[in-house]
């Protein structure tokens, strides 16, 4: 058995620190001639501190003899260098090496004393201003209420990285929020999982069986379905998500899971549904989402437009069939202008270079010759961009349009005070989930026309539903789908391969027809994508003229060797390898510096950034700990806690790339991918091309992904609710 030693000393260095898990290898000096290495999971340990450490000495072959700490307690320094060190951390917001020397020079061991009981005094210290001195304090407040938390949650062996973000939500009620209610963390707290608020609630006292945690469980379960795009969970399902979630013993569960679920359905915290001898459950603003679409597009439907008397059919009919500009437009897209004229909801849907964005031209051309009010949007920034590039009109996001309001967590434009236009034209709107569409619903007119203009053979939306694809299903909406294929569009090879493998047959390279913006390289490892990746980067781009700036790399999953994570590592090394430390940060094992492109991979109301959004880091920080990102020419404030929302984005999934376009695509696929290989996966990738497309990997996973076309069925009832009377009871 491991002799336990106990050493004591002064926190010289912090050699490594995961700010995730909190595990720290640091040099304690345990006196004037003798330093050790410490590692242990110690997340609230800073240079400069004293330190009574348990634990016993281990040998690494490397790094020789260590002592790995089991337990810690520390002590704020009381020596000018301790002090000097300990301020210098990174421990206090607002503080840093320059204005800790100063402050220690300043008011020499009584600093802390003065900063806990007198902080105000700081301004005494020369260079340190009204703000900073605010600045400190506040930070100086919140470091001692976190450590607080950190104590908590450590002693009920939950990850302590999570102290800050729970602070940053519940401040100094932080302890009493969870002891009254663990599992709120999940819905308050991004990043926290049902998981680790499960682990906090059985070690706070709550009983395995309880009828609070099952219930907690099964709501769990519903919102979890979501991730996957289901809005409904089959009740079978449910009841065994629940017993493998929450460990429970079968026999017992199964009354107790019906408890839960009748006292959940009592409150009104779950809606039922039975439809083919099926029973499914869901969260009342799912269900009433998705009700609310089809009560909408109902009354839409049944209530005349006010431009019927504006559009002479006739006269439209001849102006189009005219060449102008040189722009012919073929029979679909004729039929396409009229039938958005003439019906209140009308779908336009096509591949690429299939005429989507001509025909919306040539609209909004008849829209303003007939003095007809209209507005345009998308569901992202980027496909925002990419509409007004095409259109060379305004166009907004709908957060935007629909005036988004993080005080009410919902939009200003609604029912009460709808958007003032007769014609509403959306692209990529095979992006848009249940909750955006309602919303767009509630705020259109009633006597308004809706353009929904997608490709329908792309992915589906990231969020919840399948609205696109359930409207057309549905047959109560007009649908005009355009097939052919434009002459000039038949000169790329990214547009005709792009179609071959819509068809489920495997891309071609060889053309003499054809400009050669389409590569196919044949890889049997992984591994073998990096050396590829290192020339397209140094020559290739280059000799297309595209940046690395419009470049990307999408793969079909994160993790692996060929996931986004290596690769952006990767990536990283080959444009940004910069190692400034003051220009860098380590968080989540992952370093972000100065000039790197990053991804958003949450909604952040109150920044108004959204999932998907990319931007680039201007600014580090480290004493005041922010870092400053450049979204299309806004350039937002991210504290230190808050870069788990962001991702290194040189490599980006392929389902967040929906709604982009970059001037070279390379896309790995590997049999690792398997799970998710599947036809629209790849031809949303594809489309993803303007000048270059590069396909990397293994012939035989390509070639099973084009021919499976079986895409995952999505839990919805959007069109039941559209041909039927299905209600939840």
């Amino acid at each position: 058995m491991e002799e336990i030693t106990e050493i004591s000393g002064n926190l010289e260095k912090v050699i490594y620190k995961n700010e995730e898990n909190g595990f720290s290898v640091f040099s304690l000096k345990i006196n004037s001639k003798e330093s050790v290495t410490v590692q242990g999971y110690m997340p609230e340990v800073h240079q400069g501190e004293y330190v009574c450490l348990k634990g016993t000495w281990t040998f690494h072959k490397k790094f020789g003899r260590q002592f790995t700490a089991k337990e810690c307690k520390a002590q704020p320094p009381t020596t000018t260098l301790g002090i000097k060190k300990y301020l210098s951390s990174g421990l206090i917001k607002g503080i840093g090496p320059k204005y800790a020397s100063k402050i220690v020079d300043h008011f020499e061991e009584k600093t802390l004393e003065i900063i806990d009981a007198n902080p105000n005094r700081l301004s005494e210290v020369e260079g340190i201003g009204k703000k900073r001195v605010e600045l400190i304090i506040d930070a100086w407040e919140d470091q001692k209420e976190i450590a607080q938390v950190m104590v908590f949650l450590k002693s009920r062996d939950v990850p302590t990285s999570h102290a800050v973000k729970i602070f940053k939500t519940y401040g100094n009620q932080s302890i009493e929020k969870i002891q009254e209610n663990p599992y709120r963390l999940v819905d308050d707290i991004w990043g926290i999982g049902f998981k680790t608020s499960d682990q906090i609630a059985l070690n706070l006292g709550f009983e395995k069986n309880s009828l609070y945690r099952v219930q907690a469980g099964i709501l769990y379960s519903i919102n979890e379905a979501t991730n996957n795009g289901h809005l409904y969970l089959e009740l079978n399902n449910a009841q065994k998500n629940v017993i493998k979630i929450l460990e429970l013993e079968e026999a017992q569960a199964v009354d107790l899971i019906k408890k839960a679920l009748r006292e959940l359905y009592n409150q009104d915290k779950i809606k039922l549904i039975e439809h083919n001898e099926k029973h499914f459950i869901t969260l009342p603003k799912f269900y009433f989402s998705e009700k609310g679409i089809a009560s909408k597009i109902f009354k839409l439907n049944k209530t005349p437009s006010k431009t019927e008397q504006i559009f002479d059919i006739s006269k439209v009919y001849n102006q189009i069939r005219v060449p102008d500009n040189s722009i012919c437009l073929n029979e679909e897209q004729q039929k396409g202008i009229l039938t958005c004229l003439q019906n209140k909801i009308t779908i336009i849907t096509g591949g690429p270079g299939t005429g989507k964005t001509t025909l919306t031209k040539k609209l909004l051309d008849v829209l303003e010759e007939n003095k007809v009010s209209f507005k345009l949007a998308a569901p992202t920034g980027r496909a925002a961009k990419r509409m007004f590039e095409s259109t060379h009109r305004n166009t907004s996001t709908l957060h935007r349009l629909l005036e988004f309001n993080p005080t009410i967590m919902g939009f200003n434009k609604n029912e009460q005070d709808a958007l003032d236009l007769d014609f509403l034209v959306i692209d990529e709107a095979s992006m848009i989930d249940v909750f955006l569409m309602h919303s767009v619903l509630k705020a259109l007119p009633i006597n308004a026309h809706l353009i929904l203009l997608g490709d329908i053979d792309q992915l589906p939306s990231v969020g919840a539903g399948n609205i696109l694809k359930d409207l057309i299903n549905s047959e109560k909406i007009t649908v005009v789908k355009l097939i052919e294929i434009f002459r000039q569009a038949q000169d790329s090879l990214i547009i005709v391969n792009a179609h071959k493998i819509n068809k489920g047959e495997f891309p071609t390279t060889v053309s003499a027809k054809q400009r050669k913006d389409f590569f196919y390289k044949k890889i049997e490892e992984p591994e073998d994508i990096f050396p590829i990746l290192h020339k397209i980067y140094s020559s290739t781009l280059q000799k297309y003229n595209i940046s690395p700036k419009d470049t990307v790399v999408l793969t079909p999953m994160n993790k692996g060797i060929a996931g986004t994570q290596r690769i952006n590592q990767e990536l990283q090394m080959i444009l940004n390898p910069g190692n400034d430390e003051n220009k860098q940060i380590m968080r989540f094992g992952q370093y972000y510096k100065v000039g790197d492109r990053v991804m958003q991979i949450r909604n952040n109301y109150d920044k108004y950034v959204f999932n998907g959004d990319m931007g680039y880091i201007e600014d580090i920080n480290k004493v005041d700990q922010i870092i400053k990102i450049n979204f299309n020419d806004r350039c937002l404030e991210y504290d230190f806690a808050e870069l788990n929302e962001l991702v290194l984005a040189y490599s980006i999934s392929i389902h967040k790339s929906q709604g982009s376009e970059f001037g070279a695509v390379i896309i790995p696929i590997f049999m690792q991918h398997f799970i998710l290989l599947q036809r629209n996966l790849i031809y949303t990738a594809i489309t993803r091309a303007k000048k270059l497309c590069i396909l990397l990997g293994q012939t035989k996973a390509i070639a099973m992904g084009i021919k499976n076309n079986k895409t995952i069925k999505r839990n919805t009832f959007l069109k039941e609710f559209l041909t039927t009377d299905l209600e939840a009871k």
